[in-house]
């Protein structure tokens, strides 16, 4: 387990969201509680969690769709945690895209072991040298980026900033969290630094950057590099 890895719970029932707030705390992950579909999506936007665990009654819908929302833009670890124990339930959260089903009344310690197995999981990645997104290809040994063939010329900043971005392609990545890896702590309020260093990456990578492809902007929240080609974008 990493330290402090966050864990968003998305649970209306106040007396489970406490029991698994303090459990998930002694065992040295943070969390983030939300207590219907509308402010999980807020938080699993801005606050960039490393697994979900889900109930399926939520006052505002059926945490079902919430996962096929999320599976739209994220390969994020879900675990559902709910009452419902019929077969056809749980086989159609799978189908959602869930990565584990734990039915209530449960165990901490096999809810505990569950989340340890899925982050193990979805965790071991295999490490390329290179990763290319349509015309770009980043070279993570040479720290090279070409385009079209051709290589770019970036200052370190810009390359790592877009590093960054194509390794977490197709999501939505906030402001501050990107702040707070490319530049560090104490930079999450630097806003300007990270305009400007975009559009400094859109003037170099874009074909015209004023209509981006590839560095899109999402509104209030922050940016998305886009990996998908032009028929994937339209389905």
């Amino acid at each position: 387990m990493k330290p402090n890895e966050l864990i968003l719970l998305i649970e209306d029932d106040d007396a489970i969201g406490k029991l698994l707030s303090i459990s998930l705390h002694e065992y040295g992950y943070k969390t983030r509680l939300a207590k219907d579909i509308t402010s999980a999506k807020r938080e699993f936007i801005t606050q960039n969690p490393a697994l979900l665990i889900l109930d399926l009654g939520l006052p505002d819908g059926d945490g079902k769709t919430l996962i096929q929302t999320i599976r739209k833009e994220s390969k994020i670890p879900i675990i559902v945690l709910s009452a419902r124990n019929d077969e056809k339930e749980i086989i159609a959260s799978l189908d959602c895209g869930a990565d584990d089903y734990v039915t209530k009344p449960f165990s901490t310690k096999e809810l505990l072991a569950r989340i340890r197995s899925t982050l193990r999981r979805t965790q071991q990645k295999t490490v390329h040298d290179t990763l290319t997104c349509k015309d770009i290809t980043i070279d993570f040994i040479k720290k090279e980026v070409l385009l079209d063939n051709v290589l770019l010329r970036l200052t370190p900043t810009e390359y790592n900033l877009l590093a960054f971005l194509m390794q977490n392609a197709n999501k939505v990545l906030p402001h501050q969290h990107i702040l707070k890896t490319v530049w560090g702590l104490g930079y999450q309020h630097q806003m300007q630094y990270l305009r400007t260093y975009i559009n400094a990456l859109r003037k170099k990578i874009e074909k015209n950057s004023t209509r981006p492809e590839y560095i899109t902007t999402e509104s209030s929240i922050g940016y998305r590099f886009s990996c998908l080609s032009h028929k994937e974008e339209e389905q």
